[in-house]
This record gives C-alpha cells, sequence and structure tokens, in this order.
C-alpha cells in the first residue's frame, strides 16, 4: 500500500506560512497532513535548500505546492528529489533554467505589482520589497473583505530584491515532476496570460483559472486550491 503523501505548502513574497489556513483546514477534513513552510524569502537557492530540509524532517512522500514567488522555490527544491511525487502551481512562477520571477511577471502585459511596491535597503545588502499597506487589497486579494486584507498587508513578509531576480540554472523539476496549476483570472501581481503560458509550458496535468479571483488565491478560493491539490495527491497515490 503506498504511503499517504504529506501536502507541504510554500508561501510566496507578500505572504506568510497562515496564508494556508483554509486551505490546511479543507485538507485536514479529508484525512491528510499538511505542514505550512515559513518560506525565508531571502534567495532561490538558500529558500529551495530550507524547503528540502523540511522535506528530508519528514521522511514522506510529497506533494509539494508553492504560491507566486514560492513557485520559483519549489521548482528548485523538487530537483532530483525522489520523495517529491507532484507540484502544485498556486498562481505561482514555474520558471525555466534562466528566468527570473521579475523576467516572468513581466513578460505579459498586466502586472501592475511594480507600482505598489515600496522598497529600502537592508544590512546584508541590496534592497527589499513590501506592498504598500495602502494599496494592498488592491493590488494582492481585491477578493477578499477590506478588513482581512488589512490584517494580510500588517503580517506580509517582505522579499528580497535579489530573490525576485535569482535566475536559477538548474533544470527545473517541472520537467520531470508531474504538476497542476491553478490561478485567478484577475491576478494583479503574475498577469493570468503568463500563468497559462507556464502551465501549458509544463504540461499541467490540470488546470484551473478561477474567474474574477485575484493573486491571494489560498486566501480567496480555498476550495478550488484544495481541489487542485487532492488531484496531485491522488495521482501520488494518497
Amino acid at each position: 500500500m503506498t504511503e499517504q503523501p504529506v501536502v507541504v505548502l510554500v508561501h510566496g513574497a507578500f505572504a506568510e506560512s497562515a496564508s494556508w489556513n483554509r486551505v490546511i483546514e479543507r485538507l485536514h477534513s479529508h484525512g491528510l497532513e499538511a505542514v505550512a513552510v515559513a518560506n525565508p524569502l531571502r534567495d532561490v537557492e538558500g529558500d529551495a535548500a530550507y524547503v528540502r530540509d523540511v522535506i528530508a524532517g519528514l521522511g514522506r512522500p510529497v506533494v509539494l505546492a508553492g504560491h507566486s514567488y514560492g513557485g520559483m522555490v519549489i521548482s528548485r527544491a523538487a530537483a532530483g528529489d525522489p520523495a517529491v511525487r507532484a507540484l502544485v502551481y498556486v498562481a505561482a512562477f514555474a520558471p525555466e533554467q534562466g528566468e527570473s520571477a521579475f523576467l516572468l511577471s513581466a513578460k505579459f502585459e498586466g502586472s501592475s505589482l511594480g507600482e505598489a511596491l515600496v522598497a529600502y535597503p537592508v544590512a546584508s545588502g541590496g534592497n527589499e520589497f513590501r506592498i504598500d499597506p495602502g494599496k494592498f487589497h488592491h493590488q494582492f486579494c481585491a477578493d477578499l473583505e477590506a478588513g482581512e486584507a488589512a490584517l494580510m498587508a500588517a503580517t506580509q513578509r517582505p522579499v528580497t530584491e535579489r530573490a525576485l531576480r535569482d535566475e536559477p540554472g538548474q533544470e527545473p523539476a517541472w520537467r520531470t515532476v508531474p504538476s497542476w496549476f491553478v490561478h485567478g483570472e484577475r491576478d494583479l501581481n503574475i498577469p493570468a496570460e503568463a500563468l497559462r503560458f507556464m502551465a501549458e509550458r509544463a504540461g499541467s496535468r490540470g488546470t484551473r483559472e478561477i474567474p474574477g479571483a485575484s493573486h491571494a488565491l489560498a486566501a480567496s478560493q480555498p476550495g478550488a486550491v484544495t481541489e487542485t491539490i487532492l488531484e496531485a495527491v491522488r495521482h501520488a497515490g494518497g
């Protein structure tokens, strides 16, 4: 009998691990174990190494899901790791070698993220970005209530410029690991056209585009995200 996989959830920039709460509740109702990783958001290689450590510590098969920049991380973290049985991209980047998050977000028109960012220097070198709290609701989660958006703006995790400009040089895991995609039609961070392009290029086993949905898909559309993850789990033998 195939061992049931653990669902490992990797948040992206301007979010945090609790952004997966509604998805985790639904996964638990299906009898699945889930772990939401606190993604460092410092650089792709280092963030991926941390996720690999979490996976190794579980000692179980894994379905790995990433949101937004988290897609950059899971594409690197899962490469060559037999524990990872499936990948789920939730409004997420699925990069090819040499493609950064900045490059992919600008590949098609429609992203207004650059206009919403606040940049400031950090002691480790370079700059860090966060979304202006006054613009967070419209930019990141327009389909959520204003009160919840304000809380998300206050708890957002900033990301370094280095992380968003990193261009992974290794073959991405989606070339060899089965992948699923779900995204919103009104994503203002990563244009829907870019998300469709990446899903098709990766040979997605199943793609959902949610009409009217924002970038904060795990919070605003947890049912669709959960169902996409469940499809990946069923494929993985869970």
